[in-house]
């Protein structure tokens, strides 16, 4: 998927387990009772961070989130699935594609609520970029 990405009402659930799955809670409202973004965007950022440390086998940072797009509100009680796919991966550098999924506490309709796409880059342990390890998928290309 690119980052024109199609309306909400035509998505469709991403294959695989997601990588977060969580509650939309009373303390995560803004002020007119909707979860605030900023809470959304910290739950994706986790998501593509767990995605770039399992691809990076070490430390990551998040070094840029590009075309965020809010689709519909989340609610206090709604169960949100976070999914993450690597887009491209350059020399020290992941791209990641996540999406959140809401689903009402008592309901099974889901419906994707969020997405972006979010840039790492792997670092050493003095926090410098270091060369991301080479896997089979990365040589049959």
């Amino acid at each position: 998927m690119s980052n024109t990405a199609l309306p909400a009402s035509v998505q469709t659930l991403p294959e695989g387990a997601p990588i977060i799955r969580t509650i939309a809670m009373p303390a995560d409202t803004n002020p007119a009772g909707d979860i605030f973004g900023g809470w959304l965007m910290a739950q994706m950022d986790l998501a593509a961070g767990s995605a770039a440390a399992r691809r990076s086998h070490g430390r990551c940072a998040t070094v840029a989130v590009d075309g965020m797009s809010f689709h519909r509100p989340v609610t206090v009680g709604d169960e949100v699935s976070l999914y993450a796919r690597i887009d491209s991966v350059g020399r020290t550098s992941i791209r990641i594609h996540v999406q959140a999924w809401r689903r009402p506490r008592h309901d099974e309709v889901t419906e994707i609520v969020t997405q972006g796409l979010f840039t790492f880059v792997a670092i050493d342990d003095q926090g410098r970029p270091r060369p991301l390890p080479v896997t089979a998928a990365d040589e049959a290309v």
